[in-house]
């Protein structure tokens, strides 16, 4: 993992040095730096939106008594995406706008607590209840649990 957070830290920064360049010699960099600030601005925008939106969101849940998973996970994406928005560069805002607006965020999500689950549970909670592997000497029993109060 500090590899990739290495990789992740060098890499990222050379892409967006990169596109910064090309996009400024195609259109100079007077408008590059203008458009980086508005993508900025227009960034903080959404982010106050979209945050409040899944604030309004995360409360309603709460009050309701229901676990709020989806919405802590949204709030996750809503914060991680307006610090990418809130970093200069073009990349960053790509991705930044990916995990804020509503309908790609939903997406990301639903991988997200995927990859989480998968990490936490195993690859063997996945599989078919039939299917399951056992952990050492313990069995699994598919069967029905039986009310005793239900019978006449």
């Amino acid at each position: 993992m500090p590899a990739v957070l290495v990789g992740v830290l060098l890499v990222v920064p050379l892409l967006e040095l990169y596109v910064l360049i090309q996009v400024g010699q195609v259109i100079g960099a007077p408008i590059t730096i203008a458009l980086l600030v508005l993508m900025s601005l227009a960034g903080a925008a959404l982010l106050r939106r979209e945050g409040a939106r899944t604030w309004r969101s995360f409360r309603q849940a709460s009050g309701a008594g229901r676990v709020p998973a989806k919405e802590v996970a949204d709030g996750a994406l809503v914060l991680f995406g307006g610090a990418l928005l809130l970093t200069p560069g073009f990349l960053t805002d790509v991705l930044g706008l990916l995990c804020i607006l509503p309908p790609t965020r939903a997406v990301l999500r639903r991988s997200l607590t995927g990859l989480v689950a998968r990490r936490l549970l195993g690859p063997a909670a996945f599989l078919a209840p039939g299917r399951r592997r056992s952990r050492g000497s313990a069995r699994i029993v598919d069967g029905e649990v039986l009310d005793p109060r239900d019978e006449p």
